[in-house]
């Protein structure tokens, strides 16, 4: 069994998404060098941070977090792209692990009791083959012993995409957009919405909007990146 595992990574070696050099048997999607010079944000170790502050007077928070920054043609770009448009699923397991080692020394994130992604729309995520947040999501919950439901907030409709739409572009999404079911699974408890990309913030304003339909909630977000 183990000459047959060399012998399949031999001919295909697993290399890194970033930079494509071969990965060591303990390195997952990225490599060591490439893991390092990913522009991480730290904003969970603080209760007053940028992406806190793009929802003031939007929507009440008990804390959000970025895994890292997104720029134009940095590394975290290429994280993205891979990710949603190659094929590269696991890196959402990779970005979930990774974040959720750190969520699990900070206070805000104890009490998270459900994980709850972004949903895509049915035809967008039977192009695609999977929600690139679903994974990041899950690694989170499985870390901080919660709950994780896709069942909860579903896409009704299909959207364009809007990584590169502006802030007035996006506030036009309607609230049909998404729909709340089984407000049973969220009633009474502390949410963490998950996304990809914060942008304007538009699509995760709406998403909690929406998850506020259920009774008593809190609600805070953890996104793999961030645009500043």
């Amino acid at each position: 069994m183990n000459l047959a595992k060399d012998f399949i990574a031999f001919v295909f070696p697993k290399t890194c998404v970033c930079c494509s050099t071969s990965l060591l048997e303990q390195e997952k999607s990225l490599c060591l060098y490439c893991r390092y010079q990913l522009p991480t944000t730290n904003f969970h170790y603080h209760n007053e941070n940028t992406a806190k502050k793009v929802f003031y007077g939007r929507i009440p928070l008990v804390n959000i977090t970025s895994l890292f920054v997104f720029h134009k043609k940095n590394m975290t770009q290429k994280l993205m792209h891979q990710l949603k448009y190659k094929g590269k699923e696991e890196i959402s397991n990779v970005l979930g692990n990774w974040l959720a080692e750190d969520l699990k020394t900070v206070t805000w994130a104890k009490d998270i009791q459900i994980v709850i992604p972004v949903p895509l729309h049915r035809k967008k995520l039977k192009k695609r083959g999977y929600n690139q947040v679903a994974g990041f999501g899950k690694s989170i919950s499985k870390h901080l012993g919660c709950d994780y439901s896709d069942k909860v907030l579903i896409k009704d409709n299909p959207s364009a995409t809007q990584v590169f739409k502006n802030r007035s572009s996006r506030a036009e999404m309607k609230h049909d957009l998404f729909k709340l079911q089984n407000q049973n699974l969220i009633a009474n408890k502390h949410i963490l919405l998950v996304d990809d990309i914060i942008t304007t913030g538009t699509t995760l304003e709406t998403c909690s909007q929406i998850l506020q339909q259920a009774p008593n909630v809190n609600i805070s977000i953890a996104t793999m990146a961030i645009t500043l």
